[in-house]
């Protein structure tokens, strides 16, 4: 056994080059893997939710996100058994200073000041910030990751101009910072102040596009749901309410058959990588085909034979298994960061990683892959009979 251990090492790193440039290609095919199988993880069974996550329901229109619903609904919701907080809220979507810069895109949200901690009484602001905010109608406040990231202070004017949705330019200050877990670019401002920016005859006025709702409790969620939805279910607005979490993965619908699409691809990698091995073994072992007659005619049987084939192929791919988990862990953080600022998003970013199932499962199908692609030309080696192998000039 220890002899053949040797062998296999030894058979390994015989041709160094052709063992590295196999271990790099099988490497980033795994990494691909390992980042396929946290995306897949992180859309499709999402993230840890947060407590105050767990408890929030978001309420918008039946038909379509786009489609309003009246403001005066908010008061019909605050009645339902089991809510305790209500906030409506509403995208504006305006461009600040260069539209064409990528770090003056974030999120811009019209809610009603008060309401706010209310709701996601996980965000940390500070006593003065909030009354300022509650009092101020054109004040703003913003994101630890948002203020850093364009390097605003408390104080700072911030204009935007927005879309043709809502073609009106509202001119904020600055008053407040908060830290909340998610950690996303984010800015709040008066829902009020957007409303009088509009004209009198504007219809828009007294319409919103979603309403969060926080529940008692979270095992109250699904009832509460239920109850808002039945009650709109016979009027003009018809709504579907849904947790925050089944919420946010639920802009992944737009994306089309995302399972499918992650399992062709899944497929098309893994076929490439027993491509890749299976073709490199074919080659190590032809040239070794004298080796194998003279380690039969000193007493090796064809079961070490193929026993040596199959664990230099392991060994690569163990390898190359190793390495690939790393770079997808290292992906997945550079993928992580990219989406944090993307609204709706941050939920999957906090599942987006390398968890121990899937190191486990990645490296489970390196070694998989390295048995395959060892078998054809390992039980080639195997039934090769001694005279047929030294009698082989390549």
């Amino acid at each position: 056994m220890r002899s053949c251990l040797s062998l296999v090492l030894r058979n390994t790193l015989r041709n160094r080059r052709r063992s590295s440039l196999t271990v790099a290609s099988m490497a980033v095919s795994l990494g691909l893997l390992g980042v396929l199988l946290a995306l897949y993880r992180a859309l499709f069974y999402g993230g840890e939710t947060t407590p105050g996550q767990a408890k929030r329901i978001v309420v918008h229109h039946k038909i379509a996100l786009t489609q309003e619903l009246p403001v005066g609904d908010e008061q019909k919701i605050r009645q339902v058994p089991g809510v305790r907080a209500v906030i409506s809220l509403r995208w504006f979507g305006g461009t600040y200073k260069d539209p064409g810069d990528p770090k003056n895109r974030f999120g811009q949200f019209a809610i009603e000041p008060a309401s706010l901690v209310e709701v996601y009484p996980e965000l940390r602001i500070t006593e003065p910030e909030k009354v300022a905010f509650v009092a101020q109608k054109t004040a703003c406040i913003a994101s630890r990751a948002l203020a850093d990231r364009l390097g605003w202070k408390r104080g700072e004017r911030i204009p935007l101009v927005g879309a043709a949705i809502l073609p009106v330019t509202v001119d904020l200050t600055l008053v407040g910072i908060f830290d909340n877990p998610e950690g996303n670019a984010v800015l709040y401002f008066n829902r009020d102040y957007l409303r009088d920016s509009l004209s009198a005859g504007d219809s828009r006025r007294d319409m919103v596009q979603q309403y969060y709702v926080e529940a008692d409790d979270k095992d109250a969620v699904p009832d509460v749901a239920r109850q808002i939805d039945a009650m709109f279910d016979e009027s003009s607005y018809p709504t579907k309410s849904e947790p925050e979490q089944a919420f946010m993965l639920s802009f992944v619908s737009f994306l089309g058959n995302l399972k499918l699409f992650l399992a062709v691809i899944f497929g098309a990698v893994t076929l490439t990588i027993l491509l890749i091995s299976g073709n490199m073994l074919s080659m190590s072992v032809r040239e070794r085909t004298r080796e194998v007659g003279v380690l039969k005619s000193l007493g090796f049987s064809s079961g070490e034979v193929l026993g040596m084939v199959v664990g230099e192929a392991n060994l690569i791919a163990l390898a190359g298994g190793l390495v690939g988990c790393g770079l997808a862990a290292a992906l997945c953080v550079a993928i992580a960061g990219a989406m944090r600022s993307a609204p709706g998003f941050t939920s999957i970013v906090r599942g987006l990683s390398v968890s121990p199932l899937i190191l486990t499962i990645t490296l489970g199908i390196a070694l998989l892959i390295g048995s395959l692609s060892a078998l054809a030309p390992g039980l080639s080696a195997a039934r090769t009979s001694i005279l047929d192998a030294l009698r082989y000039n390549g």
